[in-house]
């Protein structure tokens, strides 16, 4: 197989192995940072460590490195990099006290949630309520899951198969502000929603 493979890691090695002539380019991460690829193939090997680093592996066996310009990539690899799917994508939604109604500055954030998720031809939407640490741990379970069930219910209402969402309630147990037994905190009464 001979073709061109783009990378993206951040603070990770990887380890290329392709044993005839392939291209490897390594592409930054959004936030600018690289990662590293080591490329082997007959007993050589190169590590690309930089943005738009290259190695090709030649038909021999050896590995040519170099680079090119970020321009360069994207007029070479349009096709490729067009075919790589979108990046998933991060909510946190917030919650009125003892409550599955939004709070009104969560309503933005749902806003655009839900523009992610109807641009996305096949969403996976993983939907994860919490609580603070008020009230039992079977009230806060139940709480939790209304929470998410209500947000993933306004997704299934775009559109949305339920195939393609997970909804669960963690409860009180994962708090994202870490507090005492029946302290009030709003950051920790929220539902999580991961696209992909």
């Amino acid at each position: 197989m001979n073709g061109v493979i783009l990378v993206v890691l951040t603070g990770i090695a990887a380890l290329v192995y392709q044993p005839t002539s392939d291209r490897v380019v390594l592409l930054p991460a959004p936030d600018g940072s690289v990662g590293k690829v080591i490329v082997r193939a007959a007993g050589e090997e190169k590590e690309i460590a930089q943005a738009y680093g290259t190695a090709a592996v030649k038909p021999g066996g050896s590995v040519q490195s170099g680079s090119e310009t970020e321009a360069e990539v994207a007029t070479h690899y349009a096709d490729v990099l067009k075919a790589q799917p979108r990046r998933p994508a991060s909510y946190l939604l917030y919650f009125q006290n003892d409550s599955d109604q939004l709070t009104a500055a969560s309503e933005a954030t749902l806003s655009a949630l839900k523009q992610d998720v109807a641009s996305r031809p096949v969403p996976e939407i993983l939907v994860i309520g919490h609580t603070d640490l008020v009230g039992s741990s079977e009230y806060n379970d139940t709480l939790s899951l209304q929470r998410a069930q209500v947000i993933a219910g306004m997704l299934q209402q775009l559109g949305v198969q339920p195939r393609s969402l997970e909804v669960t309630g963690r409860g009180m147990r994962d708090p994202l502000v870490p507090t005492a037994s029946g302290v009030e905190e709003p950051r920790n009464r929220r539902v999580e929603v991961s696209v992909r």
